[in-house]
């Protein structure tokens, strides 16, 4: 019988060649594609809005006893206490801890700390019980900012964004344009909000603001409309 493992072992080589630059390629955001339109909102807005993806950012869920040794020890580790009043928020450095529930957070960092934080958080624990979940790919990030901000988001949010019910250091798990979000207020000066979005929702809540922005942009820069 005719030996056929370099015959069937030939074309195998060059699928792994053919396909190894898609494997090693960067990574694309969800919103790659409207980073131009976004940045034209932002442009013709007057500094009324600024609109921009942040892609990548590392977002842990974390569930476990707020009462219990593991809270501390986490809060410890990461020189980030995990906020126990709802929906606040705590930011030490470039990392932010969300209260999401009684026994939930998100941890956002910059991208690329997922395993850092995952392993911190983890030998911080110990044995005590704990939930950690890598869910960066769940998500990406909207940066929604400037003077009209709380207008635009009101267009299509239920909560009252007025400062005094929604000031900086808040955080919501709500609805924006019927989409499904987190909402947080930044505490940094001028920083506006995040709108954490479902990666698969992103395009259209993308759309949505555009949609929503356009008293704030010239519509002079849409030919043919916004999208």
């Amino acid at each position: 019988m005719a030996d056929t493992t370099a015959l069937s072992a030939a074309p195998l080589r060059g699928a792994q060649s053919s396909l190894s630059p898609l494997l090693l390629s960067s990574p694309v955001s969800p919103l790659s594609d409207a980073a131009g339109r976004l940045a034209a909102a932002t442009r013709t807005s007057g500094g009324a809005i600024r609109l921009a993806e942040l892609p990548f950012l590392a977002q842990i869920d974390v569930r476990l006893d707020a009462k219990g040794a593991a809270a501390d020890a986490v809060g410890l580790a990461l020189d980030l206490p995990l906020p126990l009043a709802p929906n606040t928020v705590v930011r030490a450095g470039e990392s932010v801890a969300l209260w999401l529930g009684p026994d939930e957070w998100l941890l956002v960092g910059p991208p690329g700390s997922e395993r850092d934080l995952e392993g911190r958080i983890r030998e911080a624990a110990g044995d005590e019980p704990v939930s950690v979940t890598d869910v960066s790919a769940q998500r990406t990030t909207l940066l929604v900012t400037g003077p009209r901000a709380r207008d635009l988001l009101a267009h299509g949010c239920p909560l009252d964004l007025h400062p005094r019910a929604f000031g900086a250091g808040r955080c919501a798990q709500t609805t924006l344009g019927r989409t499904q979000v987190v909402l947080v207020a930044r505490d940094e000066p001028r920083a506006g909000f995040w709108v954490l979005v479902r990666s698969s929702f992103a395009g259209y809540l993308t759309d949505w603001l555009l949609d929503a922005a356009t008293e704030y942009v010239g519509e002079s820069s849409w030919p043919g409309g916004p999208w």
